[in-house]
């Protein structure tokens, strides 16, 4: 076997110039890991918030990188090694993953590649039902619903907030998700659905007929409509876009009804949450194998489907991360190995 391998890495933060196609070495597995030879990759926004070096977050916060790095977390592809204490996979296996995130969020993941090394818990058999872009498309974004509103699957200490992240009861539920056509976005509409909420889906007019097929109930079109200002009485709100425009979604909230920002960071809302009774949480989401494995039950059976917004080659990544900047994305961007 080659002892080298494509990748793309960067040498310095900046836009998405910066990331280059390079040959790099072949990973080796360690004790506990299987080495995936890589089909597709998915882009989630941590890629970028490390490709630009985490600039949003306070300086203390941001982790301590060493270059080159190689981005990406999410996977699918299939096993070319394990190590001699795994027995859970075997080489020729399908597999998907979210890798070593977010204990390796400054650039240990290292998912752009060809071949991939990943602890084998966080492993996943792929849902035979759809294919490796599909597959690459879900995990951070799955798990992330998924442990947002179906169960936290970790006792990890919550970084964002000194209590645990409890998620509510779904079924018979009136839920709002905000910026519904993203990677999130998208599948917490599939997940509350699947749950028997009652789903209003906000995003962009032209994202409507999609979220429809995807389940949502009702939809509004934040660019005609403040969604605040429709919306009332509402049990959840999953606010897949987030930041510290998040609270003007609490005054939507009934009395007892939970604010989730996805993104948590600029939240200002806190003490008016209290006035009007309403509980804000969040988490961080985390690498599960197991949980990726349950959730892939029903990407398999149909449940769940991750819309594909665009594919690249593994060699286009700086060209993805243009089209992740323009915004407004339909699903999942995913990059290919063929």
């Amino acid at each position: 076997m080659k002892d080298t391998m494509k990748a793309i890495q960067f040498h310095e933060f900046g836009g998405p110039g910066v990331l280059r196609y390079d040959d790099v070495p072949l990973p080796e597995p360690k004790a506990g890991e299987a080495l995936v030879r890589v089909r597709a990759i998915g882009l989630n926004p941590p890629d970028w918030y490390l490709r630009e070096g985490y600039k949003m977050l306070p300086p203390e916060w941001q982790p301590k990188v060493s270059f080159p790095i190689i981005p990406g977390t999410d996977i699918s592809g299939v096993v070319e090694a394990v190590a001699d204490d795994v027995t859970r996979f075997s080489v020729g296996d399908e597999v998907y993953s979210m890798v070593r995130f977010p204990y390796g969020l400054a650039g240990g993941s290292k998912a752009y590649a060809e071949y991939v090394s990943v602890p084998a818990s966080e492993l996943a058999p792929k849902p035979a039902g759809i294919d490796h872009v599909q597959a690459a498309g879900a995990p951070m974004s799955l798990l992330t619903a998924w442990q947002f509103m179906i169960a936290l699957g970790h006792d990890e200490a919550n970084p964002l907030q000194p209590k645990r992240h409890e998620p509510v009861p779904l079924a018979g539920k009136l839920v709002l998700v905000n910026g519904a056509a993203g990677g999130v976005g998208h599948l917490a509409v599939q997940v509350a659905k699947w749950k028997g909420a009652h789903v209003i889906a906000v995003a962009s007019g032209r994202h409507e007929a999609l979220l429809r097929e995807l389940g949502a109930d009702a939809f509004i079109d934040y660019t005609g409509t403040a969604p605040e200002n429709t919306a009332h009485d509402l049990d959840l709100v999953i606010d897949a876009v987030g930041g510290p425009s998040a609270s003007r979604f609490l005054h939507t909230l009934k009395r007892g009804g939970a604010l989730f920002p996805i993104f948590p960071l600029g939240f200002t809302g806190a003490d008016e949450a209290e006035t009007l009774g309403v509980s804000v949480s969040t988490t961080q989401v985390r690498s599960s194998g197991a949980q990726l494995a349950e959730a892939g039950r029903l990407l398999d059976d149909g449940t769940l489907r991750v819309v594909i917004d665009s594919t690249y080659p593994l060699a286009q990544a700086r060209q993805a991360h243009e089209r992740a900047a323009k915004g407004h994305i339909h699903g999942k961007i995913v990059l290919e190995i063929h």
